[in-house]
């Protein structure tokens, strides 16, 4: 048995962070090649490995390209340099581009054709397709495409991150003389990718993929000249955003201006296709400063992701998932307000089998019942088109005082997060964003209210953003309560958030970067302490990633003590399960399935007690723990407490979608028992809802 206490951190087994994020990346692939959906959600699965990638390269690859260029060969505490990470990486997204591309000639691709979904060559169309393509091409795109040519007095573009581009090969014939010619045609993004052809077949649906179609056209941007090639390629470039918010004065402005600058951020890698000229290839390289490593060679559409609108393009539900109506619960339904059911008891909805109405009304009417005085809430990610935030804006009108606290640095959704702070500023709310240096990622809301008894609070906590679109694509908890101490505890949280506070204490909330990981830990060793003692003890935690090495090694010892530890986390895992004398005790497992996992639950046994059970916003990694604002609420209502104990069990059983973590880095399917039923713990959360 491994001595914890004795052994420094670099000596014991983990995973890397950004290979274990590969490997989860390829078991979204798995999806893709799965028969178990419907063929239009494959697509789907496809595309999101794409999606994946791109946001790795961006901002992992990009970072760790950075250390790299600036002498730093530290390794992370899973011991590997970082030169020998960035190989590692090249190797394993290589195999995961080249096998993406396979599942789609070979297995999705063969697959649609047969239900009359086509995906053709320009040169493949009928004459009857190609003069509408023609057609399409002249009125469309034509009009929008702009050349440019590469020479002493045209330099080469500024080619923006992820953009679709063709670079050209020409000649002149009336100069025989003269050399090769090369230019640039960007593809506006307002363009569609996917040109859904007309005239084809009855009752068959006809694809083009768009870089085909200014390919075969790139001609008519030249006259005169003769087109020797061309070929798409993308660029991926570093994204992530650097501001010091010690120093702005204005973070909001700050923020935009950086977004601006990622325009021309460093390139991180290179897509094209891999047909292309070698004397291309070299010039665009050295014109981008790439070396041969960052090339991946694409033996197909440049971006799969593309594929996303599919589905949509299509009318074939019987391709599709069934649809699913979420319940909403009959205690919201039957009440003049929803104030009223809280106030009597605590109430738990678990997205998208319920569904997130509620969240929305509680917003609404909170903004229109006359009794209500304030309402504070935070805003990470939210929807185009937000019912929260347009409840926000309604209750500013209202004369309510409102407080939004706008993450302007959710990364990637920074545009959006800055135009809705513009437009809830204009009609009244106030809008805050947060403590300096760190991001705020907690889910709140809290809604102060006059009552015959005086003010009361109302709260909303939960594990998801105020999305309502994700709401139906993601496994999310919300919680509604009027329960003082969380209620006092939620209002603290906001005046920590607003004004100044350095050592808030919370009673009942855990909240990063105060307490949470400090707390946490606590409870692993109260765990660890009772099974030495000999008093039963189980650990189970549902997250999206465990990467913090102090909380990995806790678990550890937790395991060596006996403790029966099951962690059910979707993507990054750090640890090593099942080493004989340190690990033995627990078991990992990720599942993936038709709803996104993003719900985070924390279970502890505490012995002979009731056990603990806490929801909240945070992964298991030093960012959730020391540089984001998270809340970890615990579920004290009993019958509520069992409700989500349950559905962990269902997770632990799920035979048909889970994954198990082996020592060695990788997974197997869960098995089954001979003679037992595959069992989907979504399909029989969706079931019970429905009934």
């Amino acid at each position: 048995m491994t001595d914890l206490k004795e052994t420094r951190t670099s000596e014991l087994p983990y995973f890397n962070r950004e290979l274990s994020w590969l490997a989860f990346n390829r078991r979204v692939l798995e999806q893709a090649f799965s028969d178990k959906y419907p063929l239009l959600e494959r697509i789907r699965f496809l595309s999101f490995v794409s999606s994946n990638l791109d946001e790795f390269f961006e901002i992992r690859v990009a970072g760790l390209l950075q250390r790299i260029d600036s002498g730093s060969m530290k390794p992370s505490f899973d011991g590997i340099p970082p030169p020998e990470l960035l190989d590692k990486i090249r190797l394993a997204a290589s195999s995961i581009v080249e096998d993406q591309h396979k599942c789609w000639r070979e297995v999705l691709q063969p697959k649609l054709k047969k239900e009359k979904i086509v995906f053709k060559t320009v040169e493949s169309l009928t004459p009857k397709e190609s003069v509408w393509l023609k057609n399409y091409f002249r009125r469309e795109v034509y009009p929008v495409l702009t050349p440019l040519a590469i020479d002493p007095s045209h330099p080469f573009p500024l080619i923006h991150n992820k953009s679709l581009n063709l670079i050209v090969a020409l000649r002149n014939p009336r100069k025989k003389s003269s050399g090769q010619l090369m230019a640039i045609v960007p593809v506006p993004r307002i363009l569609p990718r996917l040109v859904k052809v007309e005239g084809g077949a009855k009752g068959s649906d006809t694809f083009l993929f768009l870089s085909d179609v200014v390919r075969h056209y790139v001609g008519s941007l030249f006259p005169g000249h003769k087109v020797t090639g061309a070929w798409a390629f993308r660029i991926t470039r570093n994204s992530d955003l650097y501001v010091d918010e010690e120093e702005v004065e204005n973070l909001l402005r700050s923020i935009e201006d950086e977004l601006h600058n990622l325009r021309k951020g460093a390139a991180v890698r290179l897509e094209i296709r891999q047909d292309v000229d070698e004397e291309i290839l070299q010039y665009l390289l050295k014109s981008i400063k790439l070396s041969q490593k960052e090339v991946y060679l694409i033996d197909g559409p440049i971006n799969l992701y593309r594929l996303m609108s599919l589905p949509d393009a299509v009318d074939r539900p019987d391709l599709k998932f069934e649809p699913f109506v979420p319940r909403v619960p009959n205690v919201f339904t039957s009440r003049e307000t929803m104030f009223e059911s809280i106030r009597e008891s605590d109430f738990l909805l678990h997205h998208p089998f319920d569904s997130f109405a509620p969240v929305v009304d509680f917003l609404r009417q909170a903004a229109d019942d006359p009794q209500v005085f304030a309402i504070k809430l935070t805003l990470y990610r939210t929807s185009g088109d937000s019912p929260i935030v347009n409840a926000l804006m309604a209750a500013a009108l209202n004369g309510k005082q409102v407080t939004a606290l706008v993450e302007l640095k959710a990364r990637f959704d920074e545009e959006a997060n800055i135009n809705w702070a513009r437009r809830m500023e204009e009609v009244g709310v106030h809008v805050v964003y947060g403590l300096a240096g760190l991001k705020t990622h907690c889910k709140c809301c809290l809604v102060v209210r006059r009552e015959k008894r005086g003010l009361r609070r109302y709260a909303h906590l939960g594990t998801g953003n105020y999305n309502p679109v994700t709401a139906r694509l993601y496994t999310d908890y919300s919680f509604f309560t009027s329960n003082t101490g969380l209620t006092s505890d939620v209002a603290k949280l906001f005046n920590t958030l607003t004004g100044y506070s350095r050592t808030p204490k919370f009673s009942k909330l855990l909240v990063a970067p105060f307490d949470l990981h400090t707390r946490i830990m606590g409870l692993i060793h109260a765990e660890t302490k009772k099974s030495k003692a000999g008093i039963p003890s189980r650990i189970i935690v549902k997250a999206n990633s465990l990467i913090d090495p102090k909380t990995i090694n806790a678990l550890y010892e937790a395991s060596q003590a006996g403790v029966r530890v099951d962690l059910i986390i979707r993507g990054i895992c750090g640890l090593v399960p099942g080493v004989k004398g340190l690990s033995e005790n627990i078991r990992v497992r990720s599942l993936l399935g038709r709803y996104l996992e993003h719900s985070r639950v924390y279970y502890f046994e505490n012995g002979k007690d009731s056990p603990l059970v806490f929801l909240g916003s945070a992964d298991w990694m030093p960012r959730n723990f020391f540089n984001r604002v998270e809340a970890i609420f615990p579920i004290e209502n009993l019958s509520l407490a069992q409700r989500v104990i349950e559905a962990l069990h269902g997770y632990l059983g799920d035979n048909e979608y889970a994954n198990l973590l082996k020592s060695n880095g990788t997974f197997s399917l869960a098995s089954r028992r001979t003679g037992q039923k595959p069992f989907s713990i979504q399909t029989a959360l969706s079931r019970a809802n429905s009934d």
